[in-house]
């Protein structure tokens, strides 16, 4: 119970900070962003409980963030459905594919409603920055703890 709470705390303040923290904050908002962050969105695959803490992460980040009440609500149920999906993924090249989606399609609902920008224009910037952060980013370093794990004896997925 304590590593599972340890786990879930981690990942939600290493969201935030990765979110808010200069040089992070001038890229994680905005039709255009590469949020950093993200990039944490793929270990659901190896640890689901930490699917909350990113959750609560997201939430505080949101908050900080300064775009509102659809930002602070729709963004942390978007990264929670993100989660639950990733824990059901079978092989660790998917873990990064729910969060790419998700947040594509479904953070570009408002965001594109917020900058008066077009839904699809806001769907494919989104998209860009997912995969950098989920595929270049996440994916890397989901596949070196996973390695370390397998190397340790713990034999998750």
């Amino acid at each position: 119970m304590t590593t599972t709470m340890t786990r879930i705390a981690l990942f939600g303040s290493l969201y935030v900070v990765l979110t808010v923290l200069p040089p992070f904050h001038a890229i994680s908002y905005g039709p255009i962003q590469v949020r950093v962050s993200e990039a944490l969105t793929v270990f659901p695959f190896l640890f689901p409980e930490i699917t909350w803490g990113l959750a609560i992460g997201c939430f505080f980040a949101n908050l900080a963030g300064g775009l509102g009440l659809w930002d602070i609500t729709l963004g942390p149920i978007i990264t929670l459905s993100a989660g639950l999906v990733t824990t059901r993924v079978t092989r660790s090249w998917m873990a990064p594919i729910p969060p790419v989606l998700f947040n594509s399609f479904g953070v570009s609902i408002y965001l594109s409603y917020i900058f008066e920008v077009p839904y699809w224009y806001t769907v494919i910037f989104i998209m860009i920055g997912q995969g950098i952060a989920c595929f270049g980013i996440g994916y890397p370093l989901l596949r070196l703890v996973q390695k370390k794990m397998l190397r340790y004896g713990n034999n998750r997925k």
